[in-house]
Order: structure tokens, then C-alpha cells, then sequence
């Protein structure tokens, strides 16, 4: 996006890619269908970005989600609203869009070296290395840095890129898995029951976040859409004691004296099963997570068991890798960085994307971001210039 921006502006733009082949990591997006932004209204669209919003509220003003889609669709790729809020082209797939961007970028001179690794700076430029190990010095007029984050490494954003700017003394928060699943030490029992098996219309809630949506339990803990949107609570929680209590709602939509008042119809042959199915309509994956929270006899009393629908407490232990996650916390202070998003101590050279210390949920909001300080930095790379 950055190079498109500089590119259009009459600046000679050169892409070294790490990989074979550009935007792998947007193909990965798009494989199961490109969520690219979000249809959401501005307020709550930037509360997404939690303790970051501040600073992406002016760049995603500069370029909006009606931008993205605006860009989109003048690459031959209209969009439409999902049911959910979250926006796709319309063929559903990345592999067009990409197509058509590089045609374009091709169109207006951008250059796109592959196979050749960024290693760090010489007294004359950058340090470059291709894939045989020949190595060169790159010298440019600005530079701009899109190195991403440490998740999905074989597709090329491993966060090896860290130390070489900590040692230019840039402050880095360490990169953290973020949109991740999350380790539960369920039973043998309940694991091999359960694993793959969905928690349908729960709430999550950690501290005082609370998310919606579907979760789905796994084998070794719990994934998933609102799992992933507490990612930042559950870390707190974790740096905190080392463990983390998450609250499961089966029913979020009933007040919990009502549910007492549903459960006080129990019949006296009715089993803990059946009285849950039948007064609550409770599965028997719900069923089983009440049973693991308190073991195998549940509560008799009505309110008792009515508080613990509202509120079933597992223990999460940790999260997965990095290497597991869709996306990485942590990255370059803001601090670092003017509202150009040109580095104070390495002026001339900008960054964007997930190399900046901010997250955001899945949803779109991800790739809006990416694509937004694409937009700014390569502006402010132009302001540099003098363009």
C-alpha cells in the first residue's frame, strides 16, 4: 500500500521482499475468505484498538474503511456487508485482488525485488541478503519498514527484525501472541469428549472485558472470535499470577432469576442432564463444561446452579505460541514515532503495520490498520522527500 501511495506520487519505488512471492501472508488471510475491514460505526470501530486508539483514530480517518473499499473495488473487486458487519470482495478470495494490485503496482514502475532478507544498516544503507547469501548495500532517499509481526513466521514476519533496532536504541515492547487460543488443562475425559466441539451464544468475560460469540473448545483449551478479543485481559491476568480465571456465560441473554425460576421445575426423576436440557435447553458440551468446572455432581439448588451458568470459572494456564497465533502484540513504542510514523531517531526511515505496538481483534480491524499506516507512513515519506 505504501509503495502504491509513493509510487503514484512520481517516486521511484523499489519492494524487497523476503519471500517468493509478495503478500503471502494477505493470501493466508483470504483462504478461507477476505475479511478486509469492517462495516462497524467509528466510535465503537476504534474502541477496538483498545489503549492504541488515540493514535490510529488521525490515520483511520486518512484512510477509512470506506477508502479500503473504494480501493478495492477500483482493483475490479467490489465489496459487500457480511451479516456480521465485516466487509469481503465479492469474489471472496484475496488471490484476485492481489492479482490485479500487482498489475497495477507494475503499472506505475514499482520494483519487486523477492528472495532478498533485510540484515540491518551500513554506514551506506541497508543491509541486504538474497537467498544464496550474496549480500549487497541498498542506499534510498526513505526508507519505509513493513517487517510485521512474529506470527505465521513461514510466511516471512518471524520478529527477527527486533534487535537490530533495539540496538539503533528504538524501545521495542516484546512481540506476544495476540487472536490466539488459549491452554485449559481440561480432563482426559472431557478432552477427548469434547475437542473440536463448539460452545455456541456464550459471553467470555475476564476482569471487567466481556465478549460474545461462538468458542470452540479444543484438546488442549479453548479458540475462537471472543476468545481471541479478551487476548489482551487474559495476558494482564497471566503477567499477574501466572494463571487466569475465565468466566463462561451459557446464556447471557437470561438473567440468572430467571434461569432459577426455569430450574425450580425440575421433575424428581429428572437426572443434573436432563434437568439442564430440558429446562435450559443446555447442550451436552455446556453440560460437560459445568461438570469440569465443579466435577461430576452439580449443584441441586436451583439459584446455586443459576449462578453457575452465569459464571463458570476455567482456568486458563497460558496461551499458545506465537508461531500459533493470527496475530502479534507488542512491536514499536508509539513513542518511537512522530504522526508521520517516521522513527525520531532515525529520521527519513518509517514503519508500519503490525511492527507498531498495537492489536486489534479479528473482524477486519487488522488489515484496516495495516493498510492505514501503509497510507500514512508512505505520506509521510513523501513530506520527507519534499513530494
Amino acid at each position: 500500500m505504501a509503495a502504491e501511495v509513493l509510487a503514484r506520487a512520481g517516486v521511484s519505488v523499489t519492494v524487497l521482499d523476503r519471500m517468493p512471492s509478495p503478500a503471502r501472508k494477505l493470501l493466508l488471510a483470504g483462504h478461507g475468505g477476505l475479511n478486509i475491514t469492517h462495516s462497524e460505526d467509528r466510535e465503537p470501530f476504534l474502541a477496538r484498538y483498545g489503549s492504541s486508539a488515540d493514535r490510529l483514530a488521525p490515520m483511520l480517518a486518512m484512510f477509512t474503511p470506506d477508502d479500503l473499499r473504494a480501493w478495492c473495488a477500483s482493483l475490479g473487486e467490489p465489496t459487500f456487508v457480511g451479516s456480521s458487519g465485516r466487509v469481503f470482495p465479492e469474489s471472496f478470495r484475496a488471490t484476485p485482488l492481489v492479482r490485479a494490485w500487482l498489475a497495477r503496482l507494475g503499472e506505475l514502475g514499482v520494483r519487486i525485488e523477492r528472495r532478498q532478507r533485510w540484515t540491518g544498516w551500513a554506514d551506506e544503507g541497508l543491509e541486504v541478503e538474497a537467498v544464496d547469501g550474496t549480500r549487497a548495500v541498498v542506499s534510498a532517499d526513505a526508507t519505509l519498514f513493513a517487517l510485521g509481526g512474529a506470527s505465521w513466521p513461514r510466511l516471512g514476519s518471524d520478529g527477527s527484525w527486533v534487535d537490530a533496532f533495539v540496538d539503533r536504541g528504538v524501545t521495542v515492547s516484546p512481540l506476544r501472541p495476540a487472536n490466539v487460543g488459549l491452554r485449559v488443562a481440561w480432563t482426559d475425559v472431557f478432552a477427548d469428549r469434547f475437542e473440536g466441539v463448539p460452545l455456541k451464544s456464550v459471553s467470555l468475560t475476564v476482569g471487567d472485558v466481556t465478549t460474545r460469540g461462538d468458542a470452540m473448545l479444543t484438546r488442549t483449551g479453548i479458540e475462537g472470535g471472543p476468545v481471541y478479543a479478551i487476548g489482551a485481559a487474559v495476558r494482564a491476568g497471566l503477567d499477574a499470577d501466572g494463571r487466569c480465571t475465565l468466566l463462561v456465560d451459557l446464556r447471557p441473554t437470561v438473567p440468572a432469576d430467571d434461569l432459577a425460576d426455569r430450574l425450580r421445575r425440575r421433575r424428581p426423576k429428572d437426572s443434573s442432564s436432563t434437568w439442564m436440557r430440558r429446562t435450559l435447553a443446555l447442550d451436552p458440551a455446556a453440560i460437560g463444561l459445568l461438570r469440569e468446572a465443579v466435577g461430576r455432581d452439580l449443584p441441586d439448588d436451583p439459584d446455586a446452579m443459576a449462578a453457575l451458568i452465569k459464571a463458570v470459572p476455567v482456568e486458563v494456564t497460558g496461551t499458545m505460541p506465537i508461531d500459533r497465533a493470527i496475530s502479534s502484540a507488542g512491536g514499536i513504542a508509539w513513542s518511537e514515532v512522530d504522526e508521520s510514523l517516521m522513527l525520531r531517531r532515525l529520521p527519513g526511515t518509517f514503519v508500519a503495520g503490525e511492527m507498531l505496538d498495537w492489536e486489534a481483534p479479528t473482524g477486519g480491524y487488522l488489515l484496516q490498520a495495516s493498510f492505514a499506516t501503509g497510507v500514512v507512513a508512505a505520506r509521510g515519506a513523501l513530506a520527507w522527500l519534499g513530494r
